[in-house]
């Protein structure tokens, strides 16, 4: 998946000169890929945020961009009502391996940390749910040993509890260590044991559940929140009844979602992840009318293409974006036409 950002340079000048206006309470770093700025950490606070009902049975999770991509750039508060999980993209590695960090982009337009967090708090307030995510086409976290294991969890847990985030989203895509990362996650969930727990893997990563992404999801089936795995920049894939299926189609969609929902997997941790307009990605985009098609096929059997699955998951989490930036610069129309479907699932 390319998540394309363009200036990147230039929005780590600009946060360099705009550091001293935010008021920064912990260690961060910028966008995904940019060099590590160190800045003074405060005493880690503890975990106060604002945590909403349980996440609903049929949700929509969206990406917000903490950069200017050529998106519409947005504050939290600006996210459409129809997001029940708002993953913050993107946190970022440190120099200690597996350690995580994140830093507002100056280019979204807050004034201060404290307004990023009291947006995060109005979400909360709003039955919303708020994680961090890590990661991202150019996010390089390498969790692969005990260390490792413990510093992602213990700086994920800090972030937490500075911040208010509800949890955190997997995005790693340039490889995952199943026994490091499952260990991690444990790790952080016995620390926090509400925390909401989403992943966005490449439809690559889920062909098995002997693949790292598989292995973990079902390693922290006990807590695991959904699998939103994106169907785009993808390419032609397996579905689960053996035969290839190109991307961009409602069989794309629903044979490959299959895989995960007869591989271990519970139907209310699989999510459909698919990009909000066809800017938001390099291939896969698919009009709101196919995802609406394909969450009725895998729930009720119904607009199913040539794939029909066996049986249906009528508990099917729902659906998933990339971003609600794009989505907002094509007019909300996912949030407005596959929002209202997910959540008419019943």
């Amino acid at each position: 998946m390319v998540r394309a950002r363009s200036g990147k340079a230039r929005r780590r000048l600009a946060a360099l000169a705009a550091a001293a206006a935010l008021s920064v309470g912990v260690l961060a770093t910028g966008t995904a890929g940019a060099s590590e700025v160190h800045r003074p950490a405060a005493a880690p606070a503890a975990h106060t945020a604002a945590v909403p009902k349980a996440v609903p049975k049929h949700a929509v999770t969206g990406y917000w961009q903490n950069f200017d991509n050529g998106a519409t750039v947005q504050k939290l508060k600006d996210v459409d009502d129809a997001y029940d999980i708002i993953a913050v993209s993107f946190a970022d590695a440190t120099g200690r391996p597996g350690a995580v960090d994140f830093h507002l982009d100056p280019a979204v337009g807050y004034g201060s940390v404290d307004d990023f967090k009291a947006d995060i708090k109005a979400k909360q307030a709003a039955g919303k749910s708020v994680v961090l995510s890590i990661g991202g086409e150019k996010g390089a976290v390498s969790v692969n040993d005990d260390a490792s294991a413990k510093n992602f969890a213990d700086s994920v847990g800090k972030l937490m509890d500075a911040y208010g985030f509800n949890g955190v989203d997997i995005d790693l895509e340039n490889g995952l260590n199943a026994t490091y990362m499952t260990q991690a996650l444990k790790a952080l969930h016995a620390a926090h044991g509400d925390v909401v727990v989403t992943m966005a893997p490449q439809t690559v990563d889920m062909q098995s559940p002997q693949n790292e992404y598989f292995k973990t999801a079902l390693g922290i089936k006990d807590f695991l929140t959904v699998v939103n795995m994106q169907y785009y920049n993808s390419g032609s894939m397996n579905g689960c009844d053996g035969k290839v299926y190109a991307q961009g189609s409602v069989d794309f969609l629903t044979s490959l979602a299959c895989i995960q929902l007869e591989g271990g997997l519970d139907p209310s941790q699989v999510g459909i992840g698919v990009p909000a307009s066809s800017r938001a990605a390099g291939s896969g985009y698919v009009s709101p009318d196919v995802v609406n098609a394909a969450l009725d096929c895998l729930t009720k059997g119904s607009n199913c293409g040539s794939f029909k699955p066996a049986k249906t998951y009528p508990g099917l989490r729902g659906a998933m974006t990339w971003s609600t930036n794009w989505d907002a610069a094509g007019g909300n129309a996912f949030a407005k036409s596959v929002g209202g479907h997910v959540h008419g699932l019943g």
